[in-house]
């Protein structure tokens, strides 16, 4: 299959497009990219050859990354933080049917597992920053930046259950982190007090301890029986 017959099946069974990135978290300056995020649902008869379709694709719009309906549920079951912004955005450029079912079914996918992803991941690439500037003298201050920014949403998620993702009053401060205004000591006493508060909040968090897997899995199965019946 051509990249052109790809992008147009993948363009005829987008369910869900939305606009994630800095224009979704309120931090978009002059010249921001927009970073569109979304996800299709090809027909059930896409999978019985010995070929298998693609789980992502990537294009044809810059900065523009598609998931296929099975992988964004077995990433948003497992908190991934990338997938749960999709299926919470406000920026929303496609919703058809299926996309208003699946982002219906959001609160299936969020338990107190995002505490666990949220901090491994952040731990990880703190630790590539740390590296940065060991090498180089800074790190990335861009990536520092959205750790921060996901530590921040990733505490208020568990003590509220609530994702949220515009930054709201952080806006200022991110952007001079951004921008390498922040000394590395003021960066890391945020980071420890937005991980401190992460874990206090598992205590009495609303969330439960895991994901409705049942309900999203009901869910899929219902879209592909639906595919091969053509409701869908």
């Amino acid at each position: 299959m051509t990249a052109g017959s790809t992008d147009r099946l993948v363009d005829e069974h987008t369910i869900l497009q939305v606009v994630v990135g800095s224009r979704a978290f309120g931090l978009a300056t002059t010249g921001s990219d927009t970073d569109r995020r979304g996800v299709y649902a090809l027909p059930a008869a896409a999978f019985w050859p010995l070929t298998k379709p693609a789980t992502h694709h990537e294009g044809p719009l810059p900065e523009q990354l598609r998931w296929e309906v099975e992988r964004v549920c077995v990433l948003g079951l497992a908190a991934n933080p990338n997938v749960l912004e999709v299926l919470h955005s406000p920026l929303v450029e496609t919703c058809t049917p299926l996309g208003a079912e699946l982002r219906d079914l959001t609160p299936a996918f969020l338990s107190r597992r995002v505490a666990d992803t949220y901090l491994r991941y952040a731990t990880a690439q703190f630790a590539k920053a740390e590296r940065g500037i060991e090498r180089s003298g800074a790190p990335v201050w861009r990536h520092v930046m959205h750790l921060i920014r996901l530590l921040t949403a990733g505490g208020h998620l568990v003590r509220t259950g609530e994702l949220v993702l515009d930054v709201g009053d952080d806006r200022d401060r991110l952007l001079a982190l951004k921008a390498g205004e922040l000394p590395w000591d003021e960066v890391m006493r945020w980071r420890e007090l937005l991980t401190d508060r992460l874990v206090a909040g598992l205590e009495h968090s609303p969330l439960p301890v895991e994901p409705d897997t049942d309900r999203v899995d009901r869910w899929l199965v219902s879209v592909r029986r639906r595919s091969v019946r053509g409701l869908a």
